[in-house]
């Protein structure tokens, strides 16, 4: 068997028959029928229920969301801050009160801190949620206690 060439093969499609085939039966007058009905009434008032039921249930979810948050008690960073470090505080200098200090000024810089830490406390009455500020007085609280570990604690203790 040997290959047509090109030529040969587009010659002979060309020469086939292009007649298109027939429907077995006349389909337009089923399309014609089917765009001329009419459409049957839909029951619209039990659509516009369900519609309405679930706009009803967002408004209910929203508002109880609403409500829940409103509800939240405030965090209040500045006193919830200022009440930890202040406990830590009070334990160390309970546990180190029978401890004899090593240096004698070291509640004269204890004053000065709770002085810096006043002022801070200060400015944030003016601005609550300053982020620089908050920071600023926890480095303070943290200096208080470092300061009350150093003095008590010896040298050689500490690793």
């Amino acid at each position: 068997m040997s290959k047509p060439s090109f030529d040969e093969f587009i010659q002979a499609e060309l020469s086939n028959d292009l007649s298109t085939p027939e429907p077995q039966r006349d389909l337009w007058l089923g399309i014609e029928k089917a765009i001329n009905q009419e459409s049957p009434v839909r029951q619209t008032t039990h659509n516009h229920w369900q519609k309405l039921t679930g706009i009803a249930a967002c408004t209910v979810a929203g508002l109880f969301a609403w409500q829940v948050v409103m509800n939240q008690p405030k965090q209040d960073s500045l006193a919830n801050m200022s009440s930890f470090f202040e406990q830590q505080k009070q334990a160390l200098l309970v546990q180190y009160d029978t401890q004899p200090a090593l240096t004698s000024d070291w509640q004269m810089q204890l004053q000065e801190l709770e002085q810096a830490e006043q002022a801070v406390k200060l400015s944030l009455k003016n601005d609550p949620e300053n982020a620089a500020l908050l920071r600023m007085l926890a480095q303070v609280y943290q200096q208080q206690l470092d300061l009350i570990n150093k003095v008590h604690q010896p040298r050689w203790q500490q690793i």
